[in-house]
């Protein structure tokens, strides 16, 4: 199994449509504002936020429960920027569409950005054929509240090709969040 490099991204998503929008190199200004960094880098492909979150709240006191999910567990936000409360959690997606080669599997870690102010990015690995938004979990580790900027880069795509096509692909198993569009939440 390899990471695979820039070269093998732009290729993916030009010619198979493997990320859509997609950006050829790394987007650091837009209209001559500093943005956090998005595109394709040296081995990986930094996703964008889109401007629609889920934030935790417990005004409801609602139990969270994965096989009994509650969604008024959430506050919906649209926005520029999104404002996690301290110890709390967020729900968003990314602005980029994937679908993930039968031979990929792709991991997602944080952005230094990010990191280094207490928010950790945590996104389940991207099977292959899988295929939709991703949906991405911000947890404001710290005690003060913490922002996310929508249509900014959020966290790195990373790319694993295997030296053997497996036999059951997510897209084969009928994955129940195939084709997933917007903010998703658990489903069962």
């Amino acid at each position: 199994m390899s990471i695979k490099a820039d070269s093998w991204i732009r290729r993916m998503a030009e010619r198979d449509g493997m990320i859509e929008p997609f950006e050829a190199d790394q987007v650091r200004y837009v209209n001559d504002q500093r943005v956090i960094s998005y595109g394709t880098s040296s081995y990986g492909y930094d996703v964008r936020c889109a401007d629609e979150f889920k934030v935790f709240t417990n005004i409801h006191s609602a139990i969270v429960d994965p096989k009994a999910f509650d969604e008024k567990s959430f506050v919906d936000i649209k926005g520029d920027v999104c404002v996690i409360p301290p110890n709390s959690f967020a729900l968003a997606r990314t602005v980029e569409y994937f679908r993930i080669p039968r031979s990929v599997l792709t991991i997602c870690l944080g952005k230094s950005t990010y990191a280094r102010c207490g928010i950790i990015v945590n996104v389940t690995p991207l099977e292959p054929e899988w295929e939709g938004h991703v949906t991405l979990e911000f947890s404001n580790t710290t005690n003060l509240p913490a922002k996310i900027y929508a249509n900014e880069g959020v966290a790195q795509m990373l790319f694993l090709e295997s030296d053997e096509i497996c036999e059951t692909s997510y897209k084969d198993r009928g994955g129940k969040y195939m084709g997933q569009r917007g903010v998703t939440l658990p489903r069962t």
